[in-house]
């Protein structure tokens, strides 16, 4: 792991948001933002696609302007956004002059003052003095140098003759990456910077940004950069009040704080519930006294009857105000994943592959035993055969040599890599056809099925939505509550971070820890792998 020298930490360095808010089509993306970032201070930014993690790094950066609210900066400002600075026709030396012009802006600056100091015009000394201080802190004379150590480190394009024409979007994002973790910045707004990194390139941003000595806002998806990097986590997704959360702790305290926030809302909002349906039924009761209670029995007097009917209604009137002033207002807390128990009979093969290959995809011969509780995560580099394998395993692939054999109505579900094209039937249409025809064929038994709302991966609202309508990490969430609905006995998960939000992983990964069934997945996500360290692993 190669690591960047920086210049000593600045105090200039700062950067503040109070109560931002900013609207798009009607639809609020930020609701209230508050932050401060200090040097030291790396706040990472999470929250689901659509929550406005974007938006606020382009807020923060000047480039967009909130409705309301204020941002204070302070120090040289770096930032990785969605767009390259450089037009196509220029070169990758243009490219590192764009990124690097504070740096050469304060050269130029030195230079012009120990020309008036040679020449001893009047304050040369005191201009000298603040120069050489300015190109000092930001580390200027080595900046190109470091800009060289992370080009190499993330196996970016270092001749600067070369067009930008010529490389590829990951190339060209690699080299502005490299430039802004050399330029010295007393602030760094980086927009999932992982994008287009392997793993060398990854440890060497790593180590950047923890030896950065200024500021950093960082969003990611990436839970190993956050695990390894962030010192305080700003979370934008809905809370019980709308405004967004900061949890300091690092990311392993952003975990254990936005569990327990998630326990509290869920508290609250039961407790409203049940204290609304308590006073629904206490009118209830009121009421049915007033039809009814207020009669006597046979014998009594008509001055009986008048006397009691108006406490009835008086009764039914204060249970009625009681009601409307109990306000919900709590709103109902996110959905949660919930698993359905999977088992296997223990002692038996479930699914055996002895030296199945696919050729031009899988080419060296593998084998695979798997029993009720195994685990095994295949690795290896892209085009090795890890999906191959696992759709040979799922029966979805036939081998070109070796063997596969599966214990008679042992039930086997892959989570593939990417979802089929979307029909127009409505999500639990499709969830409901699927579950009919495992039952119809004796696959699985009435009593064994599970309803689509009971999983906890998607909202009433996309349950009644048509497939195509949905979005990318729903139709994923749809895809993995087909799987669970088969109630597999070998769960296959081929890249299974792909698309699906940060909390969703980690209640996944939970599930994955306790499951009867035998699992296998293929995975390059980093956190997923050291979650599952103790796991077998078999290397293509």
């Amino acid at each position: 792991m190669s690591a960047i020298v920086m210049p000593s930490a600045r105090s200039r360095a700062h950067l503040n948001a109070t109560d931002l808010r900013l609207s798009r089509g009607g639809r609020p993306v930020l609701t209230g933002v508050d932050l401060t970032v200090s040097p030291g201070d790396r706040l990472g930014v999470v929250g689901e696609n659509g929550r406005g993690k974007t938006t606020l790094l382009q807020v923060l950066a000047g480039t967009l302007t909130p409705d309301s609210g204020t941002v204070h900066r302070a120090g040289t400002l770096g930032v990785a956004d969605q767009e390259m600075p450089v037009a196509g026709d220029g070169t990758v030396g243009d490219l590192i002059d764009v990124e690097l012009a504070q740096v050469r802006a304060v050269l130029r600056a030195f230079e012009s003052a120990a020309l008036d100091l040679v020449e001893e015009r009047p304050g040369a000394e005191e201009a000298y003095a603040e120069a050489l201080a300015a190109a000092d802190s930001i580390g200027a004379w080595e900046a190109d140098h470091r800009v060289d150590v992370s080009l190499a480190a993330l196996s970016a394009v270092s001749d600067r003759s070369v067009p930008l024409a010529e490389l590829s979007v990951g190339q060209r994002y690699r080299i502005r990456l490299a430039c802004l973790l050399g330029a010295g910045h007393d602030l760094l707004l980086l927009d999932e910077p992982t994008n287009h990194l392997d793993s060398g390139g990854l440890d060497h941003l790593t180590a950047a940004l923890r030896a950065h000595p200024g500021g950093v806002v960082l969003v990611s998806h990436d839970r190993a950069l956050l695990s390894d990097v962030v010192t305080v986590v700003l979370d934008l997704d809905p809370t019980s009040d709308g405004r967004p959360r900061t949890y300091g702790g690092g990311y392993a305290g952003y975990h254990e704080g936005r569990r327990a926030e998630r326990e509290r809302w869920e508290t609250a909002y039961r407790d409203q519930q049940l204290e609304h349906r308590r006073l629904a039924q206490d009118l209830s009761a009121a009421q049915n006294r007033l039809s009814t209670g207020w009669r006597p029995d046979k014998g009594t007097g008509k001055h009986t009857r008048a006397t009691r009917a108006p406490a009835l209604v008086r009764a039914v009137h204060r249970r009625q105000e009681e009601l409307e002033a109990h306000l919900v207002d709590v709103p109902e807390p996110p959905l949660r994943f919930q698993p359905p128990h999977l088992d296997a009979p223990a002692g038996v093969t479930l699914l055996r592959a002895d030296g199945v290959t696919v050729r031009g995809r899988l080419d060296a011969p593998q084998s695979v035993l798997l029993r009720a509780g195994d685990r095994l995560v295949v690795t290896g580099p892209n085009g090795s055969g890890k999906s191959s394998l696992l759709h040979v395993l799922a029966g979805r692939l036939a081998p070109d040599s070796g063997a596969v054999q599966g214990r008679r109505g042992a039930r086997v579900g892959l989570l593939a890599q990417e979802s089929p094209p979307p029909s127009r039937r409505r999500a639990f249409e499709v969830y409901e056809a699927a579950v009919g025809r495992l039952v119809g064929s004796g696959e699985l038994d009435e009593g064994a099925t599970i309803g689509l709302g009971r999983l906890g991966l998607l909202p009433s609202e996309a349950l009644h939505r048509p497939v195509a309508e949905l979005s990318v990490g729903q139709r994923r969430r749809l895809d993995l509550a087909l799987l669970l609905a088969s109630r597999p006995q070998v769960v296959l998960l081929d890249e299974p971070t792909n698309h699906l939000s940060m909390v969703l992983m980690e209640e996944l990964t939970e599930a994955l820890a306790t499951m009867g069934a035998a699992v296998v997945l293929a995975s390059h996500d980093r956190r997923l792998l050291r979650d599952t360290e103790s796991w077998p692993r078999l290397r293509l």
